[in-house]
């Protein structure tokens, strides 16, 4: 049999794995006879009440165990690779992929293109197809996974193929074609290029994708991403106020047709459109639950709500301090969301007399004017800019500008150097109007654990 290295990280205590007195540093080779070939197989594999597990222990030996156990019931087992396999990258040349439009000299990670169907499911992330096989349309509709997120971007085959630099792209939209006959949960998303797909094409295109419903529960449309390093790459062109408008009112009236015949509103477009379109947030209602937060869709409402409710609570608990507590602090947003924060931050100053509260919007320099969002600041952009500013007790900044579990910038910035720099206590808020409520205001009875990471290094 062939060998995998599959190899044990961590043995939870009192698990079954510790039972079976495997160890962290030992290998899974098989289960029930099959060759392990990624965490799904693994997953299914061990559902059964009774498995047997062959395993390889540091020193070589093979052991053969039987388990019985409930069904379903996890061994305890973590591996060294938590996807149990090599990362599929992406084979695509896409004329607005985001990651050719970055600079040199940042670390390896950041220019990985992935374009792995596994990761959709265990991260989230999006995948063409093009990168799938039959054989893993196969595993996805026996093993029943779902929901796959998918970036379809247009479907006319013959520009899908233009926009990913890919001759099989087209093609690859008959895979979900495949997922939703198997009744495969999906999600889907378009960047939208101006005078590419946009128009009636991506009128074609929506019409094409509510034939998914209700198994494509719902599309996301955001405009491309710009940065300045796009020598070389396809002339793509910015979007305006009018652009932004005439999305939005394809993408609404949409919303209007498939609501009125599926009870969902489907295609929703990001925060980004109705800003630059300078229009209301839609609300609460028609982001059916918001399922695609992560593409930046009501983000900015789910904000604003938990913001309104977190004042409510105050205001009803009696929580807001006197004028007799003064203080300055300031608050680092991107230039997308600050019309918010600062109107935020407004209402906060007028219910607290002795508070002042600067909001910088941090124009984004490292990669480009273009780029508006918060995930994308750099911890150099941040110093810069705010150097020799009023800054006051403290500083907040939003958790989306460090690398996710880790204190550092994309710049590799960490928040620590930027503390001293600054000689200012940091705070990293969670991305919650709740929380940015309680780290403007201080700890009290709601609040469990500070939203701090500074000179102590703590983290929640």
């Amino acid at each position: 049999m062939k060998k995998k290295e599959h190899v044990i990280r961590d043995i939870l205590p009192g698990s079954i794995a510790e039972e079976l007195e495997l160890e962290a540093g030992d290998r899974l080779l098989a289960v029930n006879g099959t060759e392990i070939e990624d965490i799904f197989d693994y997953q299914f594999l061990i559902q059964d009440s009774y498995i047997e597990v062959l395993a390889e222990k540091r020193d070589g030996e093979q052991w053969l165990l039987e388990v019985e156990k409930d069904p379903e019931e996890d061994l305890g087992i973590t591996f060294e690779n938590g996807l149990m396999d090599e990362y599929r990258h992406c084979r695509n040349k896409c004329m607005f992929c985001f990651i050719d439009q970055m600079p040199p000299g940042m670390r390896d990670t950041l220019y990985f293109k992935d374009d792995d169907s596994r990761l959709s499911f265990l991260q989230g992330n999006y995948v063409t197809l093009t990168n799938m096989s039959d054989h893993d349309i196969d595993r996805i509709c026996r093993y029943r996974l779902s929901p796959i997120n998918i970036s379809f971007h247009t479907m006319n085959p013959r520009l899908r193929c233009e926009m990913l630099n890919n001759r099989f792209a087209g093609e690859a939209l008959k895979k979900a074609d495949i997922l939703h006959e198997a009744g495969i949960r999906m999600n889907g998303q378009i960047v939208l290029c101006k005078g590419i797909n946009d128009g009636a094409e991506l009128e074609y295109s929506i019409e094409r994708l509510t034939e998914y419903i209700p198994c494509l529960e719902s599309v996301s449309v955001v405009p491309v991403g710009l940065t300045k390093y796009r020598e070389g790459l396809y002339p793509l062109e910015p979007f305006g106020k009018e652009d932004a408008e005439a999305v939005i009112d394809v993408i609404e009236r949409y919303q209007r047709l498939v609501f009125e015949k599926h009870g969902i509103h489907f295609i929703h477009a990001s925060d980004e459109w109705y800003i630059m379109a300078e229009r209301e947030l839609p609300e609460e209602e028609r982001y059916d639950g918001y399922l695609q937060l992560e593409n930046g869709v009501g983000m900015l409402r789910l904000f604003l709500n938990e913001f309104e409710e977190a004042m409510r609570q105050r205001e009803e608990q009696g929580l807001f301090p006197d004028g007799s507590v003064k203080d300055i602090l300031s608050i680092v947003t991107g230039k997308l969301a600050e019309p918010y924060i600062r109107r935020m931050a407004e209402r906060l100053a007028a219910v607290c007399p002795g508070l002042k509260i600067n909001v910088y919007a941090i124009v984004n320099n490292f990669f480009g004017e273009r780029i508006t969002v918060s995930g994308l600041l750099t911890g150099g952009d941040v110093l810069e800019q705010l150097r020799g500013r009023e800054l006051g007790s403290r500083l907040l900044l939003p958790e989306n500008v460090l690398r996710s579990g880790e204190d550092v910038f994309l710049d590799d910035v960490r928040v620590e150097e930027l503390e001293k720099a600054l000689q200012v206590p940091i705070y990293i808020v969670k991305s919650s109007g709740n929380d940015f409520v309680h780290a403007v205001l201080g700890n009290d009875e709601l609040t469990e654990n500070p939203a701090r990471q500074g000179l102590t290094g703590e983290r929640e």
